[in-house]
């Protein structure tokens, strides 16, 4: 029997707990969160896609119009984070979210009884597997609106998911964190330097690696969960199979149908496997094609994080009528900021020379997508700041 679709526009809290679990056990409608904070416009078209049969908001559920149900399997559905188009919406079994939790669990070895800290937006899939990992391990989590350094160093809970950024917060704030037995940290990709300062204080973390339509990460420092499989096609494209995946997009059978070949699903990132593991290089749409040669920003990004005047750093392409694009390093320097002549000198020491930055802005901090994740679209624009 087929499922209606309730979308919850609520911030993290009892009500979602509760409607998730519903969702999850087949007694309640799929679920939809979407962020309370998104602007009217936002909202207004994410709910167009989505086409629920009901609405709920802190004031109440009202109807929203008949729309096409999803199958029975479908638990719940999450607006991908693609910034550009009409929203692409996952729909996900409760199976997938059962076995990625179960083999998360399994992974990072949790003990019964222990809590999960959720304080990454639960509109998001990373958020919201905090508290399926928790349903499945018989736990109550512990649920933050908001994430704040101080109220995640007095939380009472044993495991967190946090991106990068949030990591380096908690470091600065001196947060202890080995009294957490796991940190699962993706999102983005993470500098060496902040996982190894990270690890020298004691913090045990995964890097994570995965996306809305694989039910979350679902590689495990470069390792795929249990029954998951990962391989890349003849392009380098990522390529994901296993009992984690999305069933299909709302109401979007072609999109569906360019993002899966068979079993598998055609992720937008490039990859290579070094040692048996899987290392995920950038996004396909991260290259930048600067005076005829293509770069990948994330690479040149890797080699800036190594500078010791470097505490953060995005690397973007900006238009340029020379170059078609240039190579922009965009960095919260630490301590007394580097030039762009030292950043560019290092990058030639280990990739060509037309991968070295041709700018350099400097900012206090990164800005960052709902979902904590560096807004590029934003970088890819010069601020009238830019050093």
């Amino acid at each position: 029997m087929d499922r209606q679709v309730h979308a919850l526009v609520l911030p993290p809290g009892p009500r979602l707990w509760r409607a998730l679990a519903a969702a999850l056990d087949g007694t309640g409608p799929a679920i939809c969160p979407l962020s309370p904070e998104l602007p009217r416009p936002a909202l207004r078209t994410l709910l167009d896609a989505l086409a629920p049969a009901t609405v709920e908001t802190a004031d109440g559920v009202r109807p929203h119009r008949a729309g096409e149900p999803v199958a029975a399997d479908t638990a719940v559905l999450i607006a991908t984070s693609g910034s550009t188009g009409v929203p692409k919406i996952a729909e996900l079994p409760a199976g997938a979210l059962r076995h990625s939790a179960a083999a998360t669990l399994e992974r990072i070895g949790a003990a019964d009884g222990d809590r999960w800290l959720c304080c990454l937006p639960t509109s998001h899939i990373a958020g919201l597997q905090v508290l399926v990992r928790s349903l499945v391990s018989g736990t109550e989590p512990v649920i933050m609106p908001r994430f704040d350094t101080a109220a995640v160093a007095q939380a009472r809970a044993r495991h967190l998911s946090v991106v990068p950024t949030q990591l380096r917060r908690l470091m600065d704030a001196g947060v202890d964190l080995s009294r957490f037995g796991s940190i699962l940290l993706g999102g983005a990709a993470a500098a060496p330097g902040l996982l190894t300062e990270a690890r020298a204080r004691g913090a045990r973390i995964f890097t994570t690696y995965g996306m809305s339509e694989t039910s979350g990460g679902c590689v495990y420092d470069g390792v795929p969960l249990d029954g998951v499989r990962a391989d890349l096609g003849p392009d380098g494209r990522i390529r994901l199979a296993g009992p984690v995946l999305f069933s299909r997009y709302r109401l979007r059978p072609q999109a569906t149908a360019e993002a899966r070949d068979g079993d598998w699903f055609l992720t937008q990132d490039l990859g290579a496997v070094e040692d048996g593991r899987l290392r995920v290089l950038g996004r396909m749409d991260d290259v930048v094609n600067t005076g005829g040669e293509k770069v990948l920003a994330t690479e040149v990004a890797a080699v800036l994080a190594g500078h010791p005047q470097v505490k953060d750093v995005v690397v973007v392409g900006r238009p340029d009528p020379e170059w078609g694009e240039r190579i922009t390093a965009v960095v919260v320097p630490a301590g007394d900021p580097p030039t762009l002549g030292e950043l560019r000198d290092l990058v030639r020491r280990t990739l060509p020379v037309y991968a070295a930055p041709r700018e350099l802005e400097l900012l206090e901090a990164i800005p960052l997508l709902p979902s904590g994740k560096p807004d590029r679209q934003a970088l890819r624009t010069a601020s009238t700041a830019r050093a």
